[in-house]
């Protein structure tokens, strides 16, 4: 497939100081290889593995969840200094292409309602204000701006949680021959979301997707054949049974009270 084979340093620049260049793992970095459909970055919280990933969306040009480009974020401006150092090899390019962090979609779902919400009130003032022909052209336009959203989103995105809206979204935007990247989107995912994006994501694979994805979850990351690489120190490749995370939670489920009276 290819749409991402491998991320490189490129030896011919200057790498700069400063954030995110002194984060150990992008000092130490040279090049990782993603010869799978389903990659996760896995480690603690400020190992790199967020960073490195904004830096792969900017580089390969991924419009994010709103669909702006990530190159045009700036909350993305150390993501592009990064990525200015990289090169980024692939085979084919992918007809889509995606990043995903849980803040853009939060961000997504309240313009999704707040225009949601406007198109109501043109509706009401054209009603109102407009007569015969121009009130039905008027308010033809309106409404049937209304219905792609709500055909789409659904009537009220608002009243939805944080879960069920995440995967809805992800849905709709998930389309095969396509490469997705996902910032932790177990974020607002109780454990039976978390199975179900589990399986969304296991079937877009078949569909010739190729999914990057940071993660804490232990249950996403269970996905077969997928590679686990491990951000410490340095990047190496590591089995599901010995990745931290789910050495932990296996450890906490068989023996909660001890984890409790150490704490």
């Amino acid at each position: 497939m290819g749409y991402l084979d491998e991320v490189c340093i490129d030896a011919s620049q200057d790498i700069p100081s400063g954030y995110p260049f002194e984060i150990p793992v992008i000092e130490s970095f040279d090049s990782i290889k993603l010869d799978s459909k389903v990659t996760f970055f896995v480690g603690e919280n400020g190992c790199g593995k967020s960073s490195l990933l904004e830096a792969i969306a900017v580089g390969m040009k991924c419009p994010t969840v709103g669909a702006n480009d990530a190159r045009a974020d700036p909350m993305l401006a150390d993501a592009a200094r990064l990525a200015q150092t990289m090169t980024f090899r692939r085979t084919v390019n992918a007809k889509r292409k995606m990043f995903f962090r849980a803040e853009d979609a939060i961000g997504f779902t309240r313009r999704v309602q707040a225009d949601m919400d406007d198109l109501d009130e043109m509706s009401a003032g054209f009603e109102k204000s407009l007569k015969g022909y121009a009130r039905q052209l008027a308010m033809g336009v309106t409404n049937g701006q209304k219905a792609a959203y709500t055909s789409r989103y659904g009537d009220n995105p608002d009243a939805k949680s944080h879960g069920e809206w995440f995967l809805e979204l992800l849905k709709n935007r998930l389309q095969p021959n396509g490469l997705y990247l996902l910032d932790e989107p177990e974020t607002p995912l109780s454990p039976i979301h978390q199975l179900s994006l589990l399986s969304l994501i296991m079937e877009m694979a078949k569909s010739n997707c190729q999914f990057v994805i940071a993660t804490h979850s232990p249950i996403l990351m269970a996905l077969p054949d997928a590679l686990i690489l491990q951000f410490d120190h340095t990047i190496q490749p590591v089995a599901w049974d010995d990745v931290e995370h789910v050495e932990i939670t296996r450890s906490f489920l068989n023996d909660p009270a001890s984890y409790i009276r150490h704490l």
